[in-house]
């Protein structure tokens, strides 16, 4: 077969829409041999032994186990520049594949800096990008145009609703967001509608209905000559096994590819890589002639934390099982981080068995000590990070080099009110707000429709929230009706039996008006916890969210039962507040304007956003049982062991200074509850952390009170006594953190009681709520002004 070296090898690597067939390129004829070539020592120059080795190793399969820091990327591009400058490949026979576009990005900028430019025709991009090239060359092999369209989830969800509304299948609970979840999923485990038939329980009819929907999503997608994000790995997969000629030409074109996060692939982008370096078959390739190309691989099992997307850690664990006589080179030595910081790494990591065993170091220095801290409440905690992050600044730290994570959304609300009461500028990272997502503004829309019925905007909003089959011409014709009768929308939902709909719709709407009339009355005796709880309840919101198969739906049940927990400690600090009164004041914090200064803000994020990422100072929130590892990780096949990557990931993030904070107390699902703190703590040595004492307990606007230390209290050094966790009986916690645990039994207090604590000194109880061992005391002392005690834990007597 007669070869070009012009063509692909001058044409862009950055467009999609090229149609013309792939070029076939063969080895320059001044190539060195495929297995001693030596790089230019312009390309070794900086480069540690075991990345020298990286980039001139030449066998068939190489593994680069990287930990975190150890300068992948600066790998990976030296080895691309090597293999061109030593007139071993032409750039159009690289292929070079990461997870971002900017990943794709920064890597290409590298190499022709490296190169001098000399990069045209070599591909470096994403899965997507590379499967969207082959599949506008390709498309019609598999029955589609090559001008067809990408659908995203937006679209891919319009197309759903309407295919289970055709179905009526929202009977069986399927909404487009869980049933692009499930597609999504299969797709991504190569399976297909028909094959998920075979061995679904056909006689179930919500499998039925799914298959169903499956199927016609499908027959819409290719009607309209589309295919949605999945589908374009997926169907590249397809498209070589079902024709091997067009495999081969690919499998020939590209001698060299280089993947980079290899951890993170599915079994879709594994298979697309296994396809693309066998060796070449088909018409005009025969058997034998031509090896597959060369695959090097770029990751570290010990930072697989994307299992919930279809990640799959056996891909970078069996690697030298699926590819015999792979060479293994392990990358420890660390750019980034203090020996202090990536001890702590290697301590906690450690405990994981599915991994290759590597200690991270590095020739900066032991740096700081850790600072390790527990705070009374979340608010308590949250005031820590605001207060160190103030004195950092002061001290010449820009907001920007400052991070802080956390492993649920829910646990910014917290964050955000101390940050907005401080004055401290940040911004959410990958993510939205607490009070912007939209199951919180759903169920404020609950909230506003209660205290002011003539809101069309809210009643609007929730009428089909959760879904209950009242559509665009319902609504419309019950706004018809209001505007007729001169009353409000939410009036209309009154008179729904006398506006002629059907049984269901008219049932429906009433049952929606019962409940809010239910929570009117409720909101009119003053409890705010009462009235959201009974809305989200008998609305069928927060049920909707729990029975989803859609898992970012947990979450966002999570949030409602976060902000049940905001109403709670509303009533705490406000016993006269009125739903109003609350409204008013969440809303005051959810509009503060963004704040920034010259030096930037504070990145707050989860740590599954964090990867990738790097900051001087870091910020570990929320380590407790769970949360980190989150409650629902033991419920997960090697869940427990994917949470404590991802703390070891959020660790491995911070440069010089790392803080890891924690509550005794924390408000979850709409109740205060004892927090232990997580296992993982336990693993990190203690000379490495140096335990802080608690500041003043959060009063009712969120400020510190006085510096003295609460009940709180964390010794310097492990070993030493240190103030109770809240549990019925004396324990200890993990890692001897603190020795004791104190128990006030049923110590009882009422109104007008004198009690001395051992910090505020003497004070006077004002009032008591809560029960049993949930029961807070409101104190004003005599010199350190109002406080809440938990009487189970705190360091008090009566008088």
């Amino acid at each position: 077969m007669t070869s070009s070296t012009t063509s692909d090898a001058q044409g862009s690597s950055q467009g999609t829409g090229d149609s013309s067939a792939p070029v076939i390129v063969d080895w320059p004829t001044a190539a060195a041999p495929r297995g001693g070539a030596t790089a230019s020592d312009h390309l070794l120059d900086g480069l540690n032994p075991q990345q020298r080795e990286a980039v001139e190793y030449r066998g068939k399969a190489l593994l680069i186990v990287a930990g975190a820091g150890s300068g992948k990327t600066r790998v990976l591009t030296h080895r691309i520049a090597s293999l061109i400058e030593n007139r071993e490949a032409w750039p159009s026979q690289i292929l070079a594949i990461t997870f971002t576009n900017k990943a794709a990005a920064e890597m290409r900028e590298r190499v022709e800096d490296l190169l001098g430019g000399r990069t045209e025709g070599m591909w470096i991009s994403t899965f997507h990008s590379a499967c969207v090239r082959i599949l506008r060359r390709e498309a019609e092999n598999v029955g589609f145009s090559k001008n067809f369209t990408i659908y995203d989830s937006s679209d891919s969800r319009v197309l759903l609703k309407r295919i289970i509304k055709r179905h009526d299948a929202d009977m069986f609970g399927f909404t487009p967001a869980n049933a692009s979840a499930r597609i999504s999923k299969l797709k991504n485990e190569l399976a297909d509608a028909d094959g998920y038939a075979r061995n679904a329980n056909m006689s179930d009819p919500n499998e039925v209905a799914f298959v169903e929907i499956f199927r016609d999503y499908q027959r819409e997608l290719q009607r309209a000559s589309a295919f949605d994000f999945d589908d374009l790995i997926a169907q590249t997969v397809y498209l070589f096994r079902a024709f091997p000629q067009v495999a081969a030409l690919y499998q020939k074109k590209f001698r060299y590819v280089l993947v980079d996060e290899y951890q993170d692939t599915n079994h879709a982008q594994y298979s697309l890589i296994r396809e693309l370096t066998r060796e070449p078959e088909g018409d005009g390739f025969l058997p034998g002639t031509l090896e597959g190309a060369s695959l090097t691989v770029v990751g570290d099992s010990d930072q697989s934390i994307y299992a919930f997307r279809g990640a799959d850690i056996r891909n970078i664990v069996e690697f030298e099982r699926d590819f015999t006589g792979a060479k293994v080179i392990l990358l420890e030595q660390n750019y980034r981080s203090t020996q202090n910081i990536l001890s702590a790494a290697n301590a906690v990591i450690s405990n994981n068995f599915d991994r290759k065993d590597k200690k991270l170091w590095t020739d900066i220095g032991d740096g700081d000590k850790i600072i390790g801290f527990t705070g009374y409440s979340g608010h308590d905690e949250a005031q820590f990070v605001a207060d160190e992050i103030e004195r950092l600044h002061r001290n010449g730290v820009a907001y920007g080099d400052v991070a802080v994570f956390y492993r649920t959304n829910a646990q910014t609300r917290a964050l955000e009110e101390i940050f907005v009461r401080s004055a401290l500028p940040y911004k959410i990272m990958g993510g939205t707000k607490f009070y912007e997502r939209a199951e919180i503004k759903d169920a404020f829309a609950y909230l506003t429709a209660v205290m002011n019925p003539a809101d069309e905007l809210a009643v609007r909003r929730i009428i089909n929230t959760p879904k209950r089959g009242l559509g665009p011409a319902t609504i419309t014709q019950l706004a018809s009706f209001a505007e007729n009768a001169e009353t409000t929308l939410r009036e209309s939902l009154r008179e729904a039996s006398t506006l002629g709909f059907g049984p269901k719709v008219t049932r429906a709407i009433s049952d929606l008006s019962a409940v809010l009339d239910e929570a009117v009355a409720l909101a009119d005796a003053g409890r705010v916890s009462e009235v959201l709880t009974t809305l989200m309840q008998k609305s069928g919101l927060i049920d909707s969210l729990r029975m989803s198969r859609d898992p970012q739906d947990e979450a966002r049940a999570e949030n409602i039962d976060e902000l049940v927990a905001v109403t709670k400690e509303f009533e705490r600090n406000n016993p006269d507040g009125t739903l109003l009164d609350f409204l008013t004041e969440v809303s005051l914090v959810a509009a503060a304007d963004d704040l920034d200064d010259a030096s930037g803000t504070v990145s707050l994020m989860t740590l599954h956003t964090a990867k990738g990422l790097e900051y001087d100072s870091v910020f570990l929130t929320g380590i407790e049982e769970d949360l980190l590892p989150h409650r629902m990780s033991a419920n997960e096949p090697g869940g427990p062991s994917e949470e404590r990557r991802l703390f070891y990931v959020g660790i491995t993030r911070a440069r010089k200074r790392l803080f890891l904070s924690l509550a005794m107390t924390r408000a979850q699902y709409g109740e205060t509850a004892v927090a232990m703190p997580s296992r993982y703590l336990q693993e990190i040595p203690a000379e490495l952390i140096e335990w802080r004492q608690s500041p003043g307990s959060v009063n009712s606007r969120g400020g510190t009170q006085s510096r003295a230390l609460n009940a709180n209290r964390w010794s310097q050094t492990r070993g030493t006594d240190a103030a109770a966790l809240p549990r019925a009986e004396k324990k200890e916690w993990p890692n001897k953190v603190t020795n004791s645990v104190r128990d006030n039994g049923d110590l009882e207090l009422a109104a007008g009681d004198r009690i001395r604590h051992t910090d505020f000194g003497e004070g006077r109880v004002q009032n008591v709520t809560g029960e049993g061992t949930k029961r807070v005391a409101h104190v004003q002392f005599d010199n350190a002004g109002a406080k809440k005690l938990l009487i189970k834990i705190a360091p008090i007597e009566k008088l």
